[in-house]
């Protein structure tokens, strides 16, 4: 899988032969189908790995934190950093992410959580939490795409104004959405 995560990281491209994938992993050909029935199988499990990463990684930081706007908000914000903490990871996001915007898992089944707890609490007023978690998943792809395409733009920067139109976008009013989109943020490692 560390292989497969590899290769989606570094081009995206899935056609590569299996005799490849196994010679990079550092295992025999016939090894390879002893976990997997096909490379598809296969590179599905690692974007799923790799979103579970991103999601757990997201738990950990986030811990504490109740406000399901300040986690929207952080989210955005630790996603463009993540580009440079986590570049492998963020570059699979990049490269597959779009596909995975309403799996039941990785960082979708999380902020689908944060949603319905925010409309519940009316702190969201949007209807449904799955076309809100559309709006959501909608800007951050780009802003991953962002910070790698055009790495001279400040991604902090970036990802606070997108946090804050994302907020308004889900109900915040604006001078609160302006000052929850720049609260501090923890540490990455």
């Amino acid at each position: 899988m560390r292989a497969a995560r590899q290769i989606l990281a570094e081009t995206g491209d899935t056609s590569v032969s299996i005799q490849a994938i196994a010679e990079r992993a550092d295992v025999g050909f016939g090894s390879f189908y002893n976990h997997f029935d096909s490379k598809a199988e296969l590179f599905e499990t690692a974007v799923v790995d790799a979103l579970e990463e991103f999601g757990q990684n997201f738990d950990e930081r986030l811990a504490g934190i109740d406000d399901p706007a300040q986690l929207v908000a952080a989210g955005f914000r630790l996603s463009a950093r993540m580009a440079d903490s986590h570049p492998e990871l963020m570059q699979v996001l990049r490269r597959r992410g779009l596909g995975h915007v309403h799996s039941d898992n990785g960082l979708s089944r999380r902020a689908l959580r944060d949603l319905q707890v925010g409309i519940a609490s009316g702190r969201f007023p949007a209807p449904d939490p799955t076309v809100a978690l559309s709006a959501l998943g909608g800007p951050l792809l780009p802003l991953v795409e962002l910070r790698f395409a055009r790495p001279e733009v400040d991604g902090d920067e970036a990802a606070v104004h997108l946090a804050e139109m994302v907020l308004r976008m889900l109900g915040l009013p604006a001078d609160e959405a302006h000052e929850v989109a720049r609260r501090p943020l923890p540490d990455l490692d």
